[in-house]
């Protein structure tokens, strides 16, 4: 018994150093000093684009501002040339930021982010900046934060310039596009649009649509031209001719992951929130830039460029606008819109 009474008051006393000695032990490095590696990609293959623009400036600035504590990792169409992959790889963390197009994010059930997708939803890049930059796009950000339960944070608007029709034969109107094979975004709106114009909306993925126009597997596309000429689509036969209809004044989404952001330190977050504004600025420059550069390079290259009435075209879509709007009851939201000049 009395060996016995030893040996557990030495075990006793053994267990309370080890704890003494655990307790003088330093506390594990603090969030701010841990390295961070944020892994940011789009879509685009061409490194001569606004979305490499845009996220080399938030790469820059977010390792500047944390000394180099905080890492980005920027993937040009290496880590998915479809949208829809990126959507999903950042919402299964596999990836922390992204840019994508509202028309792509559909499948997440989010239905509100086809509002941003509509269109002939405004009317002038002045004002798609008005309603973005001002409480439509705060509205917008917090409503899509909370229906992904907060899966997706959206820390920056980008543009992806306007968008226009190119393919096989010029549009002299809206007739012209009558059972034409067109490649668009899978957006339901967007493919009542071309429905509706008489079209029949085809999905591409990005990186295979020179591909499918050379090949003929489409008649046509609609995009900016610093997308669709860096990528040479304009020099296939069923791209040679654009016509301008200026259907969407496009919104991009600069989207990071919710939980991993709300993870960080308030320094941190304000480090991401910096370096998302500078992103914008710097993007929004180089699109604005890019849209007169390849406009005059896709002519001297030899396509075919032509204007339309685009009054056929904005009949079609006012009715799918208010449509969609009734369906997710943002009647007053598109009327702000509207109204916002």
């Amino acid at each position: 018994m009395k060996k016995s009474t030893l040996l557990l008051m030495v075990f006793i006393l053994v267990a309370a150093l080890l704890a003494g000695c655990g307790g003088e032990k330093k506390d594990a490095a603090p969030a701010a000093n841990k390295p961070i590696k944020i892994i940011a990609a789009h879509n685009q293959t061409s490194p001569d684009n606004p979305y490499q623009v845009g996220l080399l400036k938030f790469k820059e600035v977010v390792e500047s501002k944390s000394k180099g504590q905080m890492t980005v990792e920027v993937h040009a169409g290496t880590l998915g040339t479809n949208e829809n992959e990126l959507v999903e790889k950042l919402k299964l963390r596999a990836v922390d930021a992204v840019v994508v197009s509202p028309g792509f994010m559909t499948q997440t059930g989010v239905k509100e982010v086809d509002l941003l997708a509509l269109p002939y939803l405004f009317d002038s890049y002045d004002h798609w900046k008005k309603v973005i930059d001002g409480d439509v796009g705060k509205q917008l950000a917090e409503m899509i934060n909370k229906k992904s339960n907060n899966d997706f944070k959206i820390v920056g608007y980008w543009s992806a310039g306007v968008r226009h029709y190119y393919g096989k034969k010029p549009l002299n109107s809206m007739a012209d596009l009558k059972d034409m094979k067109i490649r668009t975004q899978t957006s339901g709106v967007i493919g009542d649009f071309w429905k509706g114009l008489g079209a029949i909306p085809t999905s591409v993925a990005w990186g295979e649509l020179y591909q499918a126009l050379q090949q003929k597997t489409v008649d046509g596309a609609e995009n900016a031209y610093p997308y669709f000429v860096q990528q040479n689509h304009h020099k296939t036969e069923n791209g040679k001719y654009t016509t301008e209809i200026g259907a969407d004044y496009t919104t991009r989404f600069l989207l990071v992951n919710g939980k991993k952001f709300d993870a960080m330190t308030k320094e941190q977050q304000q480090i991401i929130l910096e370096a998302a504004k500078a992103s914008v600025d710097a993007e929004r420059a180089s699109v604005i830039a890019q849209e007169k550069e390849y406009k005059e390079k896709a002519i001297k290259d030899g396509a075919v460029v032509n204007s339309i009435d685009r009054k056929p075209f904005i009949a079609v879509a006012l009715p799918i606008q208010d449509k969609f709007a009734k369906s997710i009851g943002a009647e007053a939201l598109v009327k702000k819109i509207r109204e916002t000049k």
